[in-house]
């Protein structure tokens, strides 16, 4: 597991900063009670109304997408899971848990372990209820931190590697990739700078911008730049790549509140899925998705 988070501090600075602000606000509004909770509150979720600017911005780009257009009732109950779900991963699992299940060294005779592998501005806290589920089962596992946060994603590579390494020596077989948003394309890179396509059982994406996203070109961070649609670096990160039939399964939703349009998220030839009405963290969460990932560890 590694050592040290930087992300973990910051977003601790984030988290405790935003509860100074909201004490402060209901201790100064202290004798008008309705105003003080209403503006404590709305300093709590200051994220609600950016998440749901993104999916109001999802049906307009999306409107030649041929994945089925998400109802309006369908995008609601996805902006309010999103919102459950983004404190969290963000409030708790990521700043203060992100070494509550370290790595599983130890697997199932015959079975696969697992790598872990988290998208943009996130740590191996997100993979929380993942791990906690493969202790349970007797799942091998490494879940990786990609540093530097703001960074290139080919830099990201030696990272998985050294879980690779780890998962692979501990059972004796090549690992399932499970991989959330960029980490689908961190995976990518992986396999392409170490040509390492038979070292690994599969590759699970979830929400992965593989043909980029229309909100990457907001973005300023490298790795953000390099998640533009039809972007000079996915475009060379295609070309060559093996065929994804029977070594991809990608994991897409209508309602992706970070990458759209939804096709964005399928790779050519993968086993592509789509699971409607799941938002962009709360995606990687879905029972249903869960349980394929565990059962093709025991299949491949």
């Amino acid at each position: 597991m590694p050592a040290a988070s930087s992300l973990a501090r910051l977003q601790q600075a984030l988290v405790l900063g935003l509860l100074a602000l909201a004490l402060a606000w209901a201790a100064w509004w202290s004798s008008r009670p309705a105003v003080a909770v209403l503006g404590a509150i709305c300093i709590l979720l200051v994220h609600a109304p950016v998440l749901a600017l993104e999916l109001l911005l999802l049906r307009p780009a999306s409107r030649h997408d041929p994945a089925p257009k998400a109802s309006g009732g369908e995008l609601a109950r996805a902006w309010w899971r999103e919102v459950v779900e983004d404190i969290r991963v963000f409030g708790w699992r990521q700043p203060f848990a992100w070494r509550r299940w370290p790595d599983r060294l130890q697997g199932v005779p015959g079975a696969s372990g697992f790598v872990f592998i988290h998208g943009f501005v996130c740590n191996r806290g997100f993979w929380a209820p993942w791990l906690e589920q493969a202790t349970a089962r007797g799942d091998a596992f490494a879940a990786v931190n990609l540093e530097p946060v703001f960074g290139g994603i080919d830099s990201y590579a030696a990272s998985i590697e050294v879980a690779v390494q780890r998962v692979t020596a501990a059972t004796g077989a090549p690992p399932v990739l499970v991989c959330h948003s960029m980490g689908g394309l961190a995976a990518r890179a992986w396999l392409r700078s170490h040509r390492a396509h038979e070292r690994v059982a599969h590759v699970i994406t979830i929400g992965s911008p593989h043909q980029g996203t229309w909100l990457a070109r907001f973005g300023r961070a490298a790795s953000g730049r390099q998640m533009r649609m039809d972007g000079s670096w996915l475009r060379e990160l295609a070309h060559g790549e093996p065929p994804a039939q029977g070594r991809f399964t990608c994991w897409y939703s209508n309602a992706d509140n970070v990458v759209f349009p939804p096709s964005t998220a399928t790779l050519p030839g993968a086993d592509n899925r789509l699971l409607c009405g799941a938002a962009h963290v709360d995606l990687a969460f879905r029972p249903e998705i869960m349980e394929h990932a565990f059962a093709l560890a025991r299949t491949t």
